[in-house]
């Protein structure tokens, strides 16, 4: 059992991280401000993670996180109208999702190509492309869409292998449970979405 140890020595930080992004999320489930928080933690660790696993795109993902959980916070507690303010969960309209597929596409092409072309990135492409999903998903998230759980949990499965092929075990550990807990986190807020609707 001295490999826990070792490994807790030697990663302490994505072990921090590990846990921050997991308080965050269940917080998130539970619709709690306080989610905002440590997802601000969770992505100056995560900075670092990436940083030293040459995935550069991933590292820019965090501080882009750190930015929309401000953004987040404030939607989430000043958004919603007078008779109810705190935002409620919704569907997105569906205007917008030519929008957000445009700017993930182009995001996924140029941070692809200019990883490619200027730094030693592992994948340039695919973790640009997994980048942008996320970029589009967390801004979901802060306006409280429903649809943001089903991009996380599409975007977790491939980030799980993606990490282990990094050799970031215990990441892909995470991103296997965020996987679950994205799908939770859907049918919870699907509930709540019905209430409100009732």
């Amino acid at each position: 059992m001295h490999w826990i140890a070792d490994y807790l020595r030697l990663h302490w930080i994505e072990v921090l991280g590990i846990a921050t992004t997991l308080v965050c999320v269940v917080l998130n489930i539970r619709q709690s401000l306080w989610g905002w928080f440590w997802a601000i933690v969770s992505g100056g660790l995560y900075a670092y993670v990436y940083y030293e696993a040459r995935l550069y795109s991933d590292m820019e993902l965090q501080f882009v996180f750190i930015v929309l959980s401000l953004y987040g916070w404030y939607a989430w507690k000043f958004g919603g109208n007078s008779t109810r303010p705190l935002l409620p969960v919704r569907d997105m309209p569906t205007r917008l999702w030519p929008a957000c597929l445009g700017v993930a596409l182009v995001f996924t092409l140029v941070s692809g190509y200019l990883h490619a072309r200027h730094t030693d990135a592992s994948v340039p492409y695919l973790d640009s492309a997994l980048t942008a999903t996320s970029l589009v998903a967390q801004w979901q998230l802060a306006r409280k869409y429903l649809n943001n759980w089903l991009l996380w949990a599409g975007a977790d499965v491939v980030y799980t292998g993606l990490y282990l092929s990094r050799g970031l075990h215990g990441t892909a550990l995470l991103y296997a449970l965020l996987t679950a807990l994205a799908i939770k986190g859907y049918f919870d807020w699907r509930k709540a979405l019905r209430c409100q609707q009732v």
